[in-house]
């Protein structure tokens, strides 16, 4: 894997996070995923970092090879100071092999001051605080093109029963309702998730992160039944088979076509920077609405979220690094990438004024709001046999699934899967 490495120039100094003397002529290394578009805002929390110690940050992008290039680092013995990671369940691995640098006297105190307890919980591992959560997504959106919904006369659905139905009208009027990134199992999961949480709970949504329902319970097979309706193959945008050839930025190019060869398609608040890319003026041609309730939820189940995020976390001791992460639980910190767009901050006292428009302010208000019915993303919960990688486990199933629509035999062979990878 080649790793593109960068180093952010230290720029004028202002009092901050380096307690009570400066860190000029320190150094660390800072890895994550983020290049190309996103690493302008990560480029400016380091470069406010910088100002605020007199410290220089070196960063390191490992694109999506996060876990393979920290594993990699970390066996030849040259682990980067500070690293984010993309799912709790590294962070736990990690922890557990004692690879990182406990927080609670680090950065306890403002952890607590900024972050809801279910992102403190999401941070820590055996009773200590590891992660510090800088950026968030809210990966309970239905995109949708704003010209077919004003055709079909057609407002944002309250309720799953109003989504089906909007679903079939906009299939009578000779257009797929939903795209589909079938070729990203990723994609497929965040369908069954947003569907379970839903329809489930929050508390069953964790007991089957855990493994403690099997994925033959009637909670899974009824959810995978509503997919099944849901996604049935004439309201697939080029279909089955063309479904599971599209990967996940084509699936946004089909609502952001002129004519859009879609309605709606289902993903995260990052679907907003494909769909500028593809030419989509957001919130004028194209815009978002919460994946719905089930008629009748609980209002933690009607609030609920589905979400990911980047924690940082230390894995080599120094007042630099230490520094950096008691900067990445401000307000402040957050607030230089919010400014930027393109990203949302769980952290609780950012000024939601600072977002740059207000479909962003309204993403960041829906993770905040969720608050202890925030949950993150199942799969990247799951061990990654089943839950992390393509081609197998849960995105391999759900992915035939798409295809053969067998509800009792998907929950089979996901169960199988679970068992198998919760209890190697």
């Amino acid at each position: 894997m080649v790793l593109a490495l960068v180093a952010v120039a230290a720029v004028s100094c202002s009092p901050g996070v380096a307690g009570k003397g400066r860190l000029d002529g320190a150094r660390i290394e800072v890895l994550g995923v983020w290049s190309g578009a996103e690493y302008d805002g990560i480029a400016a929390v380091l470069r406010g970092f910088e100002r605020a110690t007199g410290a220089t940050v070196l960063y390191t992008s490992a694109g999506h090879g996060v876990a393979a290039a920290l594993d990699a680092r970390i066996a030849e013995g040259s682990a980067p100071d500070v690293a984010f990671v993309p799912q709790p369940g590294l962070l736990q691995r990690y922890a557990a092999d004692g690879r990182l640098v406990a927080l609670d006297g680090v950065a306890g105190d403002l952890v607590r001051r900024n972050y809801d307890r279910v992102w403190r919980d999401l941070g820590s591992a055996g009773g200590h605080l590891y992660g510090v959560w800088l950026k968030a997504a809210d990966k309970s959106l239905v995109w949708y093109d704003v010209g077919v919904f004003e055709r079909l006369g057609a407002v944002p659905p309250a309720d799953l029963d109003g989504l089906a139905r909007l679903a079939s009208a906009v299939e009578a009027a000779g257009l797929a309702p939903f795209s589909v990134a079938g070729a990203a199992g990723w994609a497929l999961t965040d369908w069954f998730e947003n569907l379970y949480l839903r329809t489930a709970g929050p508390d069953a949504y964790d007991r089957l992160t855990r493994h403690e329902l099997p994925w033959t319970d009637p909670s899974v097979t009824r959810v995978l039944g509503l997919m099944a309706a849901l996604l049935a193959p004439g309201r697939l945008a080029a279909g089955v088979d063309g479904s599971l050839g599209t990967d996940f930025p084509s699936s946004v190019q089909r609502l952001a076509a002129k004519p859009p060869s879609a309605a709606m398609t289902v993903e995260g608040d990052f679907v907003a920077g494909e769909l500028r890319g593809a030419g989509a003026e957001v919130g004028v041609d194209t815009d978002a609405f919460p994946f719905p309730a089930a008629a009748g939820s609980r209002p933690a189940a009607a609030a609920a979220v589905v979400g990911a995020g980047d924690a940082a976390v230390l894995l080599r001791p120094s007042a630099a690094g230490a520094a950096f992460l008691r900067w990445v639980a401000t307000p402040e910190a957050a607030a230089l990438w919010a400014a930027r767009g393109g990203f949302v901050s769980p952290n609780r006292n950012l000024d939601l004024a600072v977002y740059p428009d207000e479909l962003s302010r309204t993403f960041a208000r829906s993770v905040l709001e969720a608050g202890d019915s925030f949950r993150f993303d199942l799969s990247d919960l799951a061990p990654a046999a089943f839950g992390g990688k393509e081609g197998q486990g849960m995105r391999a199933a759900l992915q035939d699934f798409l295809r053969t629509r067998d509800v009792d035999a998907t929950a089979a062979r996901l169960e199988a899967g679970a068992t198998a990878a919760y209890n190697p």
